[in-house]
């Protein structure tokens, strides 16, 4: 079996992306912020299912604890499955901030650094050594790094940065054979961000009308691609940005 690690997976497309790794067989493990109990519930439904899960609580903003954290993972895949490392890395974890270029805080600035830019960087570092050799990386990004919506500007700026990062990761790690890819939403009905496109009509049309395939996207949809890039016929795809969006902005 193998075993994915997936941050931020209590809750939105964290939480449905394991739902569908672990539907492929593989064994999940999920980090949250502070929400155990939906982390918990997100673990016993995967078991329910006939799978394998444990959830470890992470602040992804804390890199000093990323140390601390690879240990505890190594506790969690000897205590679940009974074996010393795992093969794929989702670097999922975040959080949306909306505010216009000329009135967004230094301090919302670096918590979008912390979150978005320096975990992935600083968490793929720390766990290099549990990660098993031919294993893959997912760093997610967003449609906002190809198209513009006005708000979003440092926001987007962490997600360019991710897809710059990857495409290093991807050729300093391949020597490992550890492929690293980005998958980049579009507009998805999750409680992210206020829950905007989910919960408002208003919204949820106006990105249905800049869609290609006339809706705006579910968990589902980006679940399944990132289940898709972990399965067994990608492993040749390397180093790229696979937008998920349904055809935005074409």
């Amino acid at each position: 079996m193998k075993i994915a690690v997936i941050t931020g997976g209590s809750r939105g497309l964290g939480q449905n992306m394991a739902q569908h790794v672990a539907a492929q067989g593989h064994g999940v493990v999920i980090t949250y912020k502070s929400r155990a109990a939906e982390a918990g519930e997100v673990v016993r439904r995967i078991e329910a299912a006939g799978g394998k899960a444990a959830a470890l609580p992470l602040d992804v903003a804390r890199s000093a604890d990323f140390p601390a954290f690879a240990m505890a993972l190594r506790g969690v895949l000897r205590d679940v499955w009974d074996t010393e490392g795992f093969d794929f890395l989702v670097n999922n974890a975040g959080i949306g901030t909306n505010a216009p270029f000329a009135e967004t805080t230094e301090a919302q600035f670096d918590e979008l650094v912390a979150i978005h830019l320096k975990a992935p960087f600083f968490l793929t570092q720390a766990l290099l050594p549990v990660l098993r050799d031919g294993g893959r990386i997912v760093n997610v990004s967003s449609g906002l790094a190809r198209f513009t919506l006005p708000g979003y500007a440092a926001y987007a700026a962490m997600k360019g940065g991710v897809e710059v990062l990857t495409r290093y990761m991807a050729k300093e790690l391949g020597a490992r054979r550890i492929s690293v890819n980005t998958i980049a939403p579009g507009a998805i009905e999750t409680d992210f961000g206020g829950a905007a496109v989910r919960d408002n009509p208003q919204v949820n049309q106006f990105i249905a009308a800049q869609t290609a395939l006339g809706r705006a996207g579910l968990p589902d949809d980006i679940g399944g691609a990132v289940a898709a890039l972990l399965g067994g016929g990608t492993g040749w795809i390397n180093g790229q940005r696979i937008e998920v969006s349904g055809g935005m902005y074409l």
